[in-house]
């Protein structure tokens, strides 16, 4: 079996996101994959099954648990596969394509609904200016961009909070976020592409923009580029790959 690493939403090796991409011939077994994917200890490890004419099966686990929907990762296999991929998930069917340099993702929109949530212990001494929630991650407006570039949240009391998964951002020309997921092994994720189905929404809304932006303020740091179309977001950025080898196990 093949596998790459891949640094997703970057044109430079050792920043943006790093991926690691398994390509199998059949769909393998979901204990192994875990196995492979806390071997490898990166934020996510995509599975994708190659050998069918139609749509691919994808799946994506942390180190520690499977998820329903991983951005960079995506975009690290779509970059290794090139051209026009279709993917089934666990969130449906994915259209992704490679050209020029850059992987275009289309990817269901997830606008945050306002909550009541209380994040004062988590984002201790933080103005905070609105809270929401997506389908898996809480959601948190601040002040300013100094504010998230300088965030150090509780990731304690945020691991036991729902899924333990924050989302915290602000405006920035376009805008600016950092994503924080201790309850899923990830203590802070250094470009999250998922993440950007709650951002665009929100944004393109506040500033009334389809096209966006965005900067993903973590020490590796990336961007993508978002373009709002109904309830779907197309999400864009580039990537390195860094390694490539096989599996003997």
């Amino acid at each position: 079996m093949r596998f790459f690493i891949v640094d997703a939403f970057t044109d430079r090796a050792f920043a943006g996101n790093s991926a690691g991409v398994v390509l199998l011939d059949e769909p393998a077994d979901a204990a192994w994959m875990q196995a492979v994917a806390a071997e490898m200890k990166h934020a996510e490890t995509a599975f994708v099954v190659t050998d069918t004419e139609g749509p691919k099966s994808l799946r994506w686990f942390t180190p520690a648990v499977e998820v329903a929907l991983c951005g960079h990762a995506t975009l690290a296999v779509t970059h290794v596969l090139g051209g026009a991929q279709t993917y089934t998930t666990k969130s449906g069917e994915l259209r992704a394509t490679a050209e020029n340099g850059w992987v275009e993702l289309d990817f269901p929109s997830d606008p945050p609904q306002p909550t009541d949530d209380d994040l004062s212990e988590i984002l201790p001494g933080v103005e905070i200016e609105y809270t929401g929630r997506g389908v898996e991650n809480l959601f948190a407006v601040v002040k300013d961009a100094e504010t998230v570039r300088t965030l150090e949240p509780d990731l304690g009391k945020l691991k036991h909070t729902w899924t333990g998964r924050l989302l915290v951002t602000a405006e920035d020309n376009d805008y600016v976020s950092r994503f924080f997921a201790p309850g899923v092994g990830i203590d802070e994720d250094p470009v999250t592409g998922s993440a950007h189905c709650l951002l665009s929404p929100y944004w393109s809304a506040k500033l009334q923009k389809d096209e966006l932006t965005g900067e993903q303020a973590s020490e590796r740091g990336g961007i993508v580029r978002t373009r709002q179309d109904g309830d779907r977001v197309h999400l864009a950025g580039q990537a390195v790959t860094v390694l490539s080898g096989e599996l003997h196990v």
